[in-house]
């Protein structure tokens, strides 16, 4: 016998019988494997689901009623919208303005006039209030200070009602400089009067009264609000607040901050509100602070312990806090959808018994969310801890049975599958590591180049720059894993089961993770997991498990509902972020965040989808098609005009500056500074550089980061806390020719009074504008011991910040510092205080009207004089 047959003749039977039975299970499988340009068409599907499903449902917004549904005692848009109209035609209406202070007030007071003259006396009384309010606290690093704002405040009571809880219902009428305000927050304000209109003229009783504020100074920000709440005479009553405000110009209206710990207002929005928009995550994402927004809604809570929920418009925030926040960008269903959700809102609350004590109920935090605007689902947030382990818990048990399943159909010990199984788990951890980090490399890489927010008017290009490489982040792992793989006795379609399990259990247990952290949104990955998990129970109670690709067939179905959502939630937070980019100031590279939420998107949509592009012949190709795609839009983006950020009108740049003239004055009253240029506090990352493009002449222009080291307040007149807080990234251009503002604004010492103790009393005043800010900082060896501000602030800050503003009261800022020193002299300088007057409204002197005229079409200026004083005293 030679030594060939003699091989043959020692190989057991039973192995060469096993061997050919898999080699021709694996070619059954290479054969089962489709075609390669299936893959392309499987990829292909998933878009046209979210082209045909997602986006459809996102921008769905009721049809608007007619006057002539008038007699169903239901909210009229066309109604509201006429009214819109009018208001958005009085133009800006900044505080202190006589737009603001006289025009609207006047109108808007017009409109609640008629609707009280029609109310229903037999079923409701209806009080109005015009309160004139001022005020002080603590905002951010200043204080804040008002005198004379307006609020417009209707109660409409039940007939012989003898609730002392009321529901309060806010919007404000103010705007931002250049803003007709249409969107922000006008929309809101004709939605509420409306409502007021439908209820008090409808013969639909009602529990408990209803308070509607409009508001005549949020924008100050937040003056009138803190106002109402703590001055008025029914504020004390009111016990839950419906808060609706805009960053946006239409569309839906999403819930973004609910309670706190009352989660019936989220069941009363449930059950009511027939146009559903809200997610957990949106308000935990706005809670953190890193948005550039804030409501009236904090106040409320803050300092009148008030519970509520807070809504707002977000689609089409580019044209939001400029001059193209217009009507008619308004459309007629948006306001509808407001109105609807709103007058379900209040006649729901106004009627229930939780109104009555609200403390009884608070019960915690709530885990809510739509689906595609279609369902509502919600509940507690330790129910949600819960579910959240439990899920996770089941899915690593399956995928624990799984693997167990394909070791006894396969006899391949377990030990053997559990190997092959850690090695995927690491291989999925890496993938979704690159499946998140390529997209933000992208981001890093544009940025260093001066190419950041390049989707800003062209938001395809996200589909090339960072869904493609998550995409490819994703694949790549596990591409590789099953091109190497080598095992006979184990199918490939088991292997590719297996990848899945990785990514489930890499889902279950950043799961476990986020509800240790005591994250809510970790529902996200909970009902990505249950749309796992459902489909392979099934598979395991049948032989779908065993039987090659016949397992992906359920799964590919149950998959359609977590990429409807995941897409669907993750387009919806790209849509509200995409335009706060465009203000999210110079310091942060915004494209590391927009990068990593698509990511993150692409993610929880399609991680359990791309693996199955191995399902088909040559899956390379795949692999290289998105490669090539990122390739094309990193080149589109990059070097074409396509990758511009701006557009005029339509996606602008937003340029706000000040023409300044600065004037300091020493300890004797010589001036020892005098000087004029422009003072610009770019919005976004790439700061000044689009206007070298322009006619606009900027050369000197320099940072002033080098005076905040040495100067009380860096020696400009900062506008408010925004800009004071990014004052490293504010940008000086010196000019030769003096500014010539209105008039020049004084700070003048009144008097000085020893008051024993050693200590010194400062009484100033001074005739500015209707907005203002003081600067505030003791020399070294001087303590403030009291002031007329809030007592509270003192030490707070090393340089204190007053911000004062007025609306009707015109009367000259008055106030004084309590001065201690531990020798008592006083004769010697005590303190430098810094007066910046804005003179808001006012177009400049000539030359800085001929400036303006040279800022480029696709930048919004918001551009106005001021002056600065800088005293020793």
């Amino acid at each position: 016998m030679g030594d060939k047959d003699k091989l043959i003749s020692d190989e057991p039977i039973e192995d060469a019988v096993r061997s050919a039975s898999s080699k021709k299970i694996k070619n059954q499988e290479q054969y089962l494997r489709g075609p390669w340009y299936l893959a392309t068409g499987f990829l292909l599907f998933w878009a046209l689901l979210f082209s045909a499903v997602v986006l459809p449902l996102f921008y769905r917004i009721p049809t608007g009623l007619t006057i002539e549904d008038a007699s169903k005692g239901v909210f009229i848009a066309e109604r509201a919208q006429s009214n819109l109209y009018k208001l958005a035609e009085i133009g800006t209406k900044v505080v202190g303005s006589d737009n603001n202070e006289n025009k609207t007030v006047d109108y808007l007071m017009g409109l609640v006039n008629e609707i009280q003259e029609n109310c229903l006396d037999d079923y409701f009384d209806i009080e109005v209030d015009l309160q004139e309010v001022s005020g002080s606290y603590i905002h951010w690093t200043m204080v804040n200070m008002y005198q004379g704002v307006q609020n417009i405040v209707i109660k409409l009571s039940p007939k012989n009602t003898t609730s002392t809880t009321y529901l309060l219902v806010n919007s404000h009428f103010d705007s931002k400089p250049t803003s007709p305000s249409a969107g922000d927050a006008g929309q809101m304000v004709v939605a509420i009067l409306e409502v007021l209109r439908v209820m008090c003229s409808t013969k639909q009783a009602i529990r408990h009264p209803v308070v509607f504020l409009l508001n005549g100074a949020e924008e100050n920000p937040l003056q009138a609000s803190h106002g109402f709440i703590t001055q008025h005479k029914w504020a004390k009553n009111c016990k839950v607040v419906l808060n609706l405000d805009a960053a946006g110009n239409g569309g839906s209206d999403i819930v973004f901050q609910t309670g706190p710990n009352s989660p019936w207002l989220v069941e009363k929005y449930k059950e009511n509100a027939p146009h559903y928009l809200a997610t957990t995550m949106a308000e935990e994402i706005f809670q953190t602070g890193i948005l550039p927004s804030d409501t009236d809604f904090a106040i409320f809570v803050k300092y009148g312990n008030l519970i509520g929920l807070d809504m707002a418009k977000f689609i089409n925030g580019f044209a939001y806090h400029t001059k193209y926040d217009q009507f008619s960008n308004i459309p007629r269903g948006s306001i509808q959808n407001t109105g609807d959700n709103l007058l379900g809102l209040v006649r729901s609350i106004a009627n229930s018994t939780e109104l009555d004590n609200t403390e009884a109920y608070a019960t915690g935090h709530a885990i809510f969310f739509d689906v595609l605007g279609l369902y509502f689902i919600s509940y507690t947030e330790s129910n949600g801890v819960i579910l959240n382990y439990s899920v996770a818990g089941v899915a690593l048990v399956l995928i624990f049975l799984s693997i167990w399943r394909t070791s006894s159909i396969s006899r391949v010990s377990i030990g053997h599958v559990l190997c092959w199984f850690i090695l995927i788990f690491v291989l999925q951890i890496i993938a979704f590591v690159l499946g998140l980090g390529l997209p933000i490399v992208v981001a890093y890489v544009f940025d260093k180049y001066g190419l950041s927010i390049t989707y800003f008017s062209t938001p395809v290009l996200l589909i090339g720059l960072y869904i493609c490489p998550s995409l490819l982040g994703l694949s790549l792992p596990s591409y590789i894993y099953l091109k190497l793989q080598r095992s006979e006795k184990v199918g490939f379609a088991q292997h590719l089961q297996l990848v899945l399990h990785g990514h489930a259990a890499v889902l279950a247990i950043l799961d476990i993770g986020l509800t240790v952290y005591g994250l809510r949104s970790a529902y996200v990955p909970t009902w990505t997991l249950i749309f796992y998990v459902i489909p392979l129970a099934v598979n395991l109670l049948t032989t779908l498990h065993d039987r090659g690709f016949s397992w992906t067939g359920v799964l590919k179905i149950f998959q359609v509902v977590p990429f409807l959502y995941n897409s669907y939630l993750i387009y919806c937070f790209v849509v509200t972020l995409i335009p706060m980019m465009g203000r999210f100031g110079r310091a942060t590279n915004p494209d590391l965040i927009i990068s990593a939420l698509c990511a993150l998107g692409t993610i929880l949509a399609l991680g359990f989808v791309i693996p199955l592009v191995n399902m088909f012949r040559r899956p390379s190709l795949i692999l290289l098609t998105l490669l090539a795609i990122s390739a094309v839009t990193i080149y589109t983006a990059s070097s074409t005009q396509i990758g511009f950020p701006y557009r005029p009108k339509t996606n602008v740049q937003r340029l706000p500056y000040l023409h300044v003239r600065r004037i300091f004055y020493e300890y004797d009253g010589t001036v020892v500074k005098n000087d004029s240029g422009y003072l610009f506090n770019f919005q976004d990352r790439r700061g000044p550089a689009p206007l070298k493009l322009s006619k606009l002449n900027t050369t000197g222009l320099v940072s002033i980061a080098a005076d905040c080291d040495t100067v009380m307040m860096c020696g400009f007149p900062l506008y408010d806390h925004r800009w004071v807080k990014n004052r490293l990234q504010i940008m000086w251009l010196p000019r030769e020719e003096e500014i010539i503002t209105p008039y020049e604004p004084k700070l003048e010492l009144l008097s000085k009074t020893e008051l024993g103790n050693n200590t010194l009393r400062m009484n100033f005043q001074s005739a500015t504008t209707d907005h203002a800010s003081v600067f505030i900082q003791p020399l070294e060896d001087v303590i403030i011991s009291n002031w007329s501000l809030p007592t509270s602030y003192i030490g707070q800050q090393d340089t204190s910040h007053m911000y004062f503003s007025y609306g009707k009261n015109n009367t000259a800022l008055t106030f004084f510092i309590d001065f201690y020193k531990l020798d008592a002299d006083f004769a010697v300088p005590l303190c430098q205080i810094g007066l910046a007057v804005h003179f808001i409204g006012n177009k400049g002197d000539a030359i800085s009207q001929e400036f303006a005229k040279k800022i480029p079409s696709f930048a919004a200026a918001v551009d106005w004089p001021a002056s600065y004083q800088r005293y020793i005293f």
